[in-house]
């Protein structure tokens, strides 16, 4: 049998050193400064984001680092490690569509905040991103996120700073700008406000219409009943593939239907008047998703102010079935860990992020995660896929300045 595939987060160190000599061999010299933005995942609430409801994510370890200079010329040089090609520019350069791959999202952030009215230097610009690609773990919103601070930092703007204040919202506000419209993808600004206001020990309980936030204990580790295990099927997940932008539409399309702003808005007991009205099984679907994960949201951060985290598995296996019965984003592998994961022993388990493939989050009694996902291993190598990554959780800090 071979070894379950651990994925540690990079050690601080060396992440550090690496990102610092790769741009002094862009650059010549040392960078002015370091930013951090870690990934996340949602512990409950998909696809929740977008229609208005209420979310609950947290910040990972894993992180990416994003080294800049200021430049005299007011052009860019954007510089990716897990890349080869280097994008060059300048204010003419910044057409929404036009930088393909990951500097799409580089670039697309300093054209929002250019939106916004802010002045934007010119810079070098290196980034390392040790959030794994295509996990639904939100390496976008790492990298957008680490870019805004970092620029934010350099220029003098608001939200530089490590605080859940309005300089943070803005920058979330322009992330989510440059995923949506200078990169094309259709994210629903989840990913981007937690990235960016995260508080180490605790979930983001987020208001998506309002974007007010509440910090909710989510201690893990230590003497805590029960523990997180992130688990990355290697089914990769893009949200510039259609299928996500698809669910969107249909929830647009419903909501139009029943001429309300925000599916979340409809209560449990309106369900089943709605269902009624709309006549589209569809439709029906997307809508009983919404409803009743906007339920699960209240319900888990309830358990969680109570310090239950070990009493919230049934929940997230109902978040689970929902968004593989009626919602239909999940896949095989995203399924076969939940299965296995609860034979093991977990409490509960459920898909995290957008769906069609990435990672899932399983929720297990304290000291069991290793054991847990050693089955869900065995069970990947039998039913034939490639052995998934397992990643242990810790709901840490927001992008910050590291050096």
């Amino acid at each position: 049998m071979s070894a379950p595939d651990l994925v540690p987060a990079a050690d601080p160190a060396e992440h550090l050193a690496t990102v610092t000599d790769a741009f002094r061999e862009l650059a010549g010299t040392a960078p002015e400064g370091v930013w951090a933005a870690p990934g996340r995942v949602n512990l409950v609430g998909e696809h929740l984001d977008y229609n208005g409801g209420p979310v609950l994510p947290f910040a990972i370890e894993h992180r990416g680092l994003v080294a800049a200079r200021r430049r005299d010329d007011g052009r860019w040089r954007l510089v990716s490690r897990q890349d080869d090609a280097v994008w060059e520019g300048g204010a003419d350069d910044l057409v929404p569509g036009t930088v393909p791959g990951w500097a799409g999202y580089a670039a697309g952030v300093l054209w929002a905040l250019r939106e916004a009215g802010h002045d934007v230097p010119g810079l070098d610009l290196v980034v390392d991103g040790r959030v794994p690609v295509g996990a639904g773990l939100s390496s976008s919103a790492s990298l957008t996120s680490g870019v805004a601070v970092a620029v934010a930092d350099l220029a003098g703007l608001p939200g530089a700073e490590q605080e859940d204040g309005p300089g943070r919202r803005a920058l979330a506000a322009a992330c989510v700008r440059a995923e949506n419209e200078f990169a094309g993808a259709p994210t629903g600004g989840m990913d981007q406000a937690v990235v960016l206001r995260a508080r180490a020990g605790h979930a983001l309980l987020l208001d998506c219409t309002t974007f007010d936030a509440e910090d909710v204990p989510l201690p893990l580790g230590g003497d805590e009943a029960a523990e997180l295990l992130v688990v990355d099927t290697r089914a990769h997940h893009s949200l510039v593939d259609g299928r996500y932008g698809g669910r969107r539409t249909a929830c647009e399309t419903a909501a139009a239907r029943l001429g309300v702003q925000r599916l979340a808005g409809i209560t449990p007991d309106e369900l089943p008047d709605v269902l009624a009205r709309l006549d589209d099984e569809e439709l029906e679907r997307v809508v009983r998703h919404v409803v009743t994960e906007t339920e699960r949201v209240g319900l888990v951060a309830a358990l969680l102010r109570q310090g239950r985290l070990d009493a919230t598995g049934p929940h997230l296996l109902a978040s689970h079935a929902s968004m593989r019965d009626d919602f239909q984003i999940s896949v095989p592998e995203l399924d076969l860990v939940v299965t296995a994961a609860v034979d093991a022993g977990a409490l509960g388990a459920r898909m995290t992020g957008g769906g069609f493939g990435g990672s899932a989050v399983v929720l297990t009694p304290a000291g069991t995660s290793e054991q847990v996902g050693a089955a869900v291993h065995e069970a990947f190598l039998a039913a034939g896929h490639g052995p998934p990554g397992l990643l242990p959780a810790t709901a840490t800090g927001g992008a910050h300045r590291v050096r």
